[in-house]
């Protein structure tokens, strides 16, 4: 079994370090009910000042600083300038897939699990270097472990611990664990979830969503499939197993190739489609990927709506 350090790739880390994840968090609407939140009876520690640019409250000038220094700064609060995230990693059985006994890093062979653990990995060290807290929530069949956020490198290493130690197993239920931590977490937040989506129907989870959305969340899904699942690039008679169930089916991997990938296609554009009404992002990806790619993919996506 890796090591949690193991997934903590330089290469990909450094790639991460371009992605601004708090930009439009910061910017659709937060920090505006942020700044009109004093006077509205709730309690946000003060932090510190910063220079007053014209469009701030006036109520937020400090006028005892305007009286020693002849200049205006306002206040600065500690929820303003600390993002709480919260890492959604897909646990089910489906995630353990393809089989192998130990992911190969340099040659890119990995589990669906493995390149979420990397992603996850790569975006909580960011995070957590601009000392912005980070959070776990792992589910499968059920709501199984949750780390509250928390600044420290030492806490990204036990998230990674967490997610090593687990193998996944069993079915999803990813609608219920999105209500359940949308009921959980009050502290608005950025919830970043890595699943396949390979659930029974979509408007569950995108009823959830809307659910997290409703709570003031900001919400980046990266949509994780194997490269077989992408491209299936099977021939000839083929077995295919539920890795969730016990059930399979004996077909011609040929003849039903291009009925897949059209569904595929229609599966996926319906998530982009209703995850952009909830204003979430949506990255589709796969693990043949390389992960520049990958991220280039949510840069490209994210420019293109704002």
């Amino acid at each position: 079994m890796p090591k949690p350090q193991e997934y903590l790739r330089p290469e990909i880390i450094a790639q991460v370090q371009r992605l601004d994840l708090r930009a439009r968090f910061l910017v659709e609407g937060f920090l505006a009910g942020l700044h009109r939140s004093p006077f509205h009876g709730f309690s946000v520690e003060f932090s510190e000042h910063r220079k007053y640019v014209p469009g701030d409250d006036p109520r937020l000038l400090d006028w005892n600083v305007y009286a020693k220094t002849d200049r205006y700064y306002v206040r600065k609060y500690q929820a303003e300038t600390n993002l709480d995230t919260y890492l959604l990693v897909d646990m089910s059985g489906s995630m353990d897939y393809p089989a192998l006994k130990e992911p190969d890093f340099k040659a890119g062979k990995l589990r669906k699990i493995d390149y979420s653990i990397c992603l996850a990995a790569a975006i909580g060290h960011m995070l957590i270097h601009q000392q912005d807290a980070v959070g776990l929530a792992t589910f499968g069949s059920k709501l199984q472990a949750f780390l509250p956020p928390k600044t420290k490198r030492s806490h990204l290493l036990a998230i990674l611990s967490e997610l090593t130690n687990v193998r996944p197993y069993g079915a999803t239920r990813l609608a219920q664990t999105i209500h359940e931590v949308a009921d959980r977490v009050r502290k608005r937040s950025l919830m970043v979830l890595f699943s396949d989506l390979l659930t029974d129907e979509v408007a569950p989870i995108i009823e959830a969503l809307h659910h997290l959305r409703f709570r003031g969340h900001d919400l980046i899904i990266f949509h994780v499939l194997s490269e077989d699942e992408a491209t299936f690039p099977f021939h000839g008679p083929r077995r295919f197993i539920d890795v969730e169930g016990e059930t399979s089916v004996h077909t011609d991997a040929d003849g039903i190739r291009a009925a897949y990938l059209e569904e595929l296609k229609r599966f996926i554009d319906e998530y982009r489609t209703e995850t952009a009404a909830v204003h979430a992002d949506f990255v589709s990806v796969h693990t043949g990927m390389t992960f520049d790619n990958a991220l280039l993919r949510f840069l490209i996506g994210r420019q293109k709506r704002f």
